[in-house]
Parts: structure tokens; sequence; C-alpha cells
């Protein structure tokens, strides 16, 4: 790598939500020529072995005022602040030519940072309803890029509509050919998300048993799971006599997604624009726990086109979501009909385009 090349300093909190979309601009900007450091804490560099090796992994330190006891609150503040100090002296000796956040609170001293030595800055939000660290630097960056929309954004505060970028891997299988289910080896896949997989595990497998034997036997799962349900929910699809593939994390959900008939996940950001670049009929359950609801908010656009089925959770029950799978897996045309409507929300051009804000930037010097 040219150390003369111009420097990307990317800013992320550690979930998949905050760290798939900025490992998609970070492989684009590395095929730019830029280089690339990623500023994160202790638990969001744990989320980063899908990062490409030259992106160099900065540990600052962070905190989460809302998590933790009573001592861990007050001492949030101090560390957050000297996370910020340390980003400044950082910035004064790398001098990156922008610097980008995607949310999170480990995004803080970075962003904070470069407000203060006033380098070219810009935040993107995932999801319909800013997160908080995005909210208190919505005013204070140079540009504002959205990927679900509309966004709710504060009031004077004007954004882009980029989509959210997908990995390398995912734009890869954009449009993949989608078989639609018949009387042939089906595959469903179930993702709950880090904080979310909870209730995925106790309902899904259930469902799954209520189904006809004609789509039973013919079916398999790819479930992922918390660590402490991954004997249950084996033991439960084993019992049924259902071929699932239960793990913590799966590694090729590209793959896997685009060889699903029909996926069942929360509505992350992320996953909602994987689901959209590669095309799939989906069963959405927002995560309720959610303060602001976003996850409903990012489901609304695969409803409403008929993409989706959304199923809050107050209606998540075996019951329930054995008739919905049905519904899709016995309809060919129906499911079909579901995955065209997907593609037809997708931009996989979107780590392109925040690409582009970012090489603009570049060009304006300090503001």
């Amino acid at each position: 790598m040219n150390d003369n090349a111009p420097l990307l300093i990317i800013a992320a909190g550690g979930t998949g939500g905050h760290m798939f979309p900025a490992q998609a601009l970070a492989e684009v900007m590395l095929r730019r020529g830029w280089r690339v450091k990623l500023s994160t804490d202790a638990r969001g560099a744990r989320y980063t072995s899908g990062f490409p090796h030259s992106v160099e992994i900065e540990q600052v330190s962070s905190a989460t005022p809302a998590r933790g006891g009573a001592m861990a609150k007050l001492a949030a503040p101090f560390r957050i602040g000297g996370g910020v100090m340390s980003m400044i002296l950082r910035m004064r000796r790398d001098r990156p030519k922008v610097v980008v956040g995607f949310g999170g609170y480990p995004a803080i001293p970075a962003m904070a940072a470069a407000t203060v030595l006033k380098l070219p800055r810009m935040i993107h939000e995932q999801n319909g309803v800013l997160g908080r660290v995005n909210q208190k630097f919505a005013n204070r960056v140079c540009r504002v890029a959205c990927g679900t929309w509309p966004t709710e954004l504060p009031e004077g505060v004007e954004a882009v509509h980029t989509g959210n970028p997908v990995r390398m891997a995912v734009g890869e299988r954009a449009g993949a050919g989608y078989i639609p289910p018949g009387d042939y080896p089906m595959s469903i896949l179930v993702m709950g998300g880090s904080q979310g997989a909870r209730i995925l595990s106790d309902v899904v497998p259930g469902a799954v048993a209520r189904l006809p034997e004609a789509i039973r036997r013919n079916l398999r799962v790819s479930h992922q799971a918390r660590e402490e349900d991954i004997t249950r929910v084996a033991e439960h699809y084993a019992g049924q006599g259902i071929d699932a593939d239960v793990e913590t994390f799966f590694h090729d959900v590209p793959r896997r997604m685009s060889e699903a008939q029909l996926v069942i996940t929360r509505s992350g950001a992320s996953t909602v624009a994987d689901l959209t670049v590669i095309g799939r009929p989906s069963i959405l359950v927002p995560l309720a726990a959610s303060i602001r609801d976003e996850q409903t908010v990012n489901a609304r656009g695969l409803v409403e086109a008929g993409a989706a089925i959304l199923m809050p959770e107050s209606q998540f029950s075996e019951e329930s979501l054995a008739e919905q799978i049905a519904l899709v897996l016995e309809d060919p045309a129906g499911a079909e009909q579901m995955a065209r409507a997907a593609l037809s929300l997708g931009k996989p051009e979107a780590a392109q385009t925040l690409a582009d804000m970012v090489d603009g930037l570049a060009g304006k010097g300090k503001e």
C-alpha cells in the first residue's frame, strides 16, 4: 500500500449493522487507491474478521452510557473523553483526508476528533431512524447519507439517499436467480442478529415441525442461534427429523441467502439491504426491544412492495408462523413475485455512491 495514498478513517460500533456497510465502503475505497483505517473499540474489533487485511484496525477507548451498573455509567464520559483525546493526537499524526462514521458509541471518539480538527467528515445512517450517536453528529458533519428512505432527520438536516452498502460477497450474488419452492429440496435461512436471535430459536423450530409433511420432507434449515441455544435448537430439529444446520454465525450468509426459498429474520438494516440486492422472499420479525422501533421502519418498504411478510413479536407464535411459511412455500408463483419485488428495491451501487461522496469531500479540504 502506498504510504502517500489518501487516508480514510472509518468509525463504527461493534454490531453487524454498523460493521457490514463500513466493510463495504472500505472494500471500494481500497480499490480506488485509498488507505483505510477502522476506528472501533475492543468489542467492535471482534466483528472485523471480514474486513480486507490491508485495513488497519485501531482500537480506541469508548463506552455505552446506557449499559452496565452505576459505576460503569459514571465512568463512561471519562472513557469517551479519553478516546476523543487519543483520536485527536492520532489524526494530527495521520492526517486523514476524510472521516466517515457509521454509528454506535465506538464511533464517537473519531467523529468528535474530526469535528474538533474541522476535517471533512460525514455520517451514514443505516436505519430509517437516526441512532443516538448519528443524531448527535448530524448537525456537525459535512454530509449525511441514509440507507433507508425516508429517514427521520433532525430539523434543518439534509441527506442523500445512498442505500445501505453491501459487502462484496453480497454484491457478487446480486440478482442471483431464484428457484421458486416446489416438490424438490428447498432451503430456509433463519437469522436473528446479535441481539434478537432468542425468540427465533424459541419459535421457528416448532413452526417448521408444524408444516405439512409434503413441505417438511423437502426442507433444509440454516438456523443462526445464540451459543446458549445451539444444543436445544439442533435437538428440536433432529427430534422432528428435519435436516438443519445450526450455528452461532454463518460466514457464508450470501451463499445461503441466494440458495434459500425463504428467509426468516430480524429486519436490521444490513439484512434488509442484503435481501433486496440478492432478491429473496422474507418473513420479517422486528426487534420489539428497539427503543426507536427502527426495525419496523426498515421493514416497511419490503412489506409495502409485497416482498416480505411482517410479523410483530406479539403475533409471532409457532402456529401463526407455520401458516405464513406455508403461504410462501405452497405458492411458487407468489414466492417468485416476492423475490422480484425485493429485487426492485435493491441499491447494489450503494457502496460506490458512498465512495463518490468520500471522493467529493476529499477535494473540499477542511470544513
